[in-house]
């Protein structure tokens, strides 16, 4: 069912906007000419199944839109609260992922050494373990705390600017820092995959995930914006992208294998095997839901960890005059209940971010007459994009992008995308090399830009629809992954 416009909202420019006529219901695709020309029709047969999905209120794609597992990524969709339905399909995996975005006191010009930024991955990576069996250093903080109060479990001596209350950035400027759940439901996951998310507690994880040093640029259309927020031309930045760990796993998994049994029981599906769902007021809806807001604890804990581990790192290189203060934190794979006009709706975003507009009232009060920022990663050697909601991003209930999105499988980069393409990508050899922690350039291969759409056409599809602006970019200078 495609919803009603505000009486004072308009739809998007055609050029980045149309909606596809699908068997099952409306999809609303969000992209230029030529990024909807270059989809994979299997993201259509997806839209199609997810909207098989009883009472779907909404159903849109992002231009990074790519195929996932039961949802492609870069969807939103929607289900009003008292008849509304919960996918974990349409959430992903990795429950809570999200970015997070730090502003230092250091300029551009403090890192042009390429040896002074390797000295600066080395230490990042003694503060922050990358290895993935490798056990994070936050063996004194209670798991059961972090899943259960978010942020507001952490130990004090984890908030550095905690001490200073109003300008605590790191608890105060986030998209949300504690979600509330039913607690009994914690029960029903095992002892083992407490240990686990224990050892993994701010830890990056592999694949997409990354820290990386960039430096800002600020676009001039919005420079009130950037210089309120506090941001300057050729400040380093730090900019975060981890989700749940093992925690949010383990719930997935076992949540997964529960609505399998009442589909089963229910006789509900679709052509998709993989798409799961289930009804928002039954047993099997709540246990997700619940379990996933302890998920959205954890991720949004891990990302500030990995953001005090990184300020560790860079206190033991330029001194303990370094600062690294909060620009924001949010996610790009959860479910939520949001207000839209007067109804209350149930909000699934997968591989979406939300971005809302000056005066929106969900605005944090740091941004409330700016918007928050909404954070763009580009992919390993690109620009990545700090931008802010516009009220035209109604229309798609504020989602914007959340990346560049894939074009090529993993397998499929490293057939096709040579060394020598990826080592000129990163400017390898050069002064203004990105720097990174592998040994070799070989194991990032599958995380080169040629395995990702271009994101600044991406950006170019969201403010051509006017659903967000550009703020700043951020260019890379150095980055760690996990491996």
């Amino acid at each position: 069912m495609e919803r009603l416009l505000h009486d004072n909202e308009q739809r998007p420019q055609e050029a980045y906007y149309r909606k596809v006529q699908l068997p099952a219901g409306d999809l609303h695709v969000y992209a230029s000419d030529s990024l909807f020309a270059g989809l994979d029709y299997k993201v259509l047969d997806m839209a199609n199944n997810n909207l098989q999905i009883p009472g779907n209120r909404y159903m849109s794609y992002t231009p990074d839109v790519h195929v996932g597992v039961g949802t492609c990524i870069g969807t939103t969709a929607i289900w009003d609260m008292a008849d509304g339905y919960v996918s974990p399909s349409i959430v992903g995996s990795d429950i809570g992922c999200g970015m997070r975005l730090h502003l230092t006191n250091l300029h551009r010009d403090d890192l042009r050494d390429v040896k002074l930024r390797r000295k600066l991955v080395k230490a990042i990576e003694r503060h922050l373990p990358v290895e993935e069996q490798a056990r994070g250093h936050f063996s004194d903080i209670r798991l059961d705390h972090i899943v259960r109060k978010g942020l507001s479990g952490l130990p004090k001596k984890y908030v550095p600017d905690g001490y200073t209350p109003r300008k605590a950035t790191s608890l105060t400027r986030v998209e949300c820092g504690k979600f509330g759940l039913d607690e009994s439901y914690l029960e029903r996951l095992p002892e083992t995959v407490y240990h686990r998310a224990h050892r993994q507690l701010g830890t990056l994880g592999n694949g997409n995930h990354f820290a990386e040093i960039q430096y800002v640029e600020i676009d001039e259309d919005h420079r009130d914006i950037a210089e309120q927020w506090g941001l300057s031309d050729g400040q380093v930045a730090v900019m975060i992208h981890s989700g749940s760990r093992a925690w949010g796993g383990a719930v997935n998994q076992y949540c997964s294998s529960e609505i399998v049994k009442m589909m089963s029981r229910r006789g509900l599906g679709t052509a998709d095997p993989k798409l799961l769902f289930a009804p928002l007021d039954s047993e099997s809806g709540q246990m997700y839901v619940n379990l996933m807001y302890s998920a959205l604890n954890y991720a949004v804990v891990n990302r500030h960890l990995i953001a005090y581990a990184i300020r560790e790192a860079g206190q033991q290189v330029f001194g303990s005059k370094f600062e690294m203060s909060t620009l924001y934190d949010l996610m790009h794979n959860y479910a939520w209940e949001e207000k839209h006009g007067k109804k209350t709706l149930f909000v699934h975003r997968k591989g979406a971010t939300r971005a809302l507009p000056p005066g929106h009232p969900d605005n944090p009060d740091a941004y409330a007459e700016t918007g928050h920022p909404a954070l763009i990663p580009g992919s390993m050697g690109t620009s990545s994009y700090i931008m802010v909601g516009k009220p035209g991003g109604q229309s798609n209930y504020y989602s914007i992008c959340h990346g560049a999105g894939r074009i090529r499988s993993r397998s499929a980069t490293k057939r096709l995308v040579t060394m020598d393409q990826f080592r000129s990508s990163m400017r390898i050899g050069s002064d203004d090399e990105i720097v990174v922690n592998q040994r070799t350039l070989e194991s990032l291969i599958d995380e080169s830009p040629q395995a990702y759409k271009d994101v600044d056409q991406i950006i170019d599809s969201v403010v051509g629809a006017g659903l967000a602006g550009v703020v700043a970019k951020c260019k890379p200078l150095a980055a760690v992954k996990g491996v």
